[in-house]
């Protein structure tokens, strides 16, 4: 399973960003999806996931602000980014969890830098 991700960058509080993730070599409507981050010295933490049918949570700290999204057709998942905090500042993991085998897959991660 491959789970390249892109949309990250710098951007200042307040700001935007919309994070994408193209999945491959998986059935992807029988994949759940999430995104974690992790911030330079802290532990990884969920950000949100949304699964296969369709239901979703998020974090305490995001709820509000992100927003998860999944294309079935483009095999593609979403997370837009609205009010951006410096403590929001961490590298952003696609990862998907297969339905049949529950087994994890972890992209590569793309940074998100808040900062004035």
């Amino acid at each position: 399973v491959q789970l390249p991700a892109f949309g990250g960058g710098l951007v200042q509080p307040g700001g935007s960003l919309r994070l994408s993730c193209v999945a491959s070599g998986t059935i992807f409507s029988h994949t759940s999806m999430a995104w974690y981050r992790q911030a330079p010295g802290k532990q990884q933490e969920l950000v949100a996931a949304v699964d296969s049918g369709g239901s979703i949570n998020y974090a305490d700290s995001v709820k509000g602000r992100f927003t998860i999204s999944r294309d079935n057709f483009a095999n593609t998942v979403y997370l837009q980014m609205k009010n951006l905090e410096p403590e929001d500042t961490a590298t952003y993991y696609c990862v998907a969890t297969l339905d049949v085998t529950l087994r994890n897959y972890w992209g590569k991660g793309t940074l998100v830098t808040v900062s004035s």
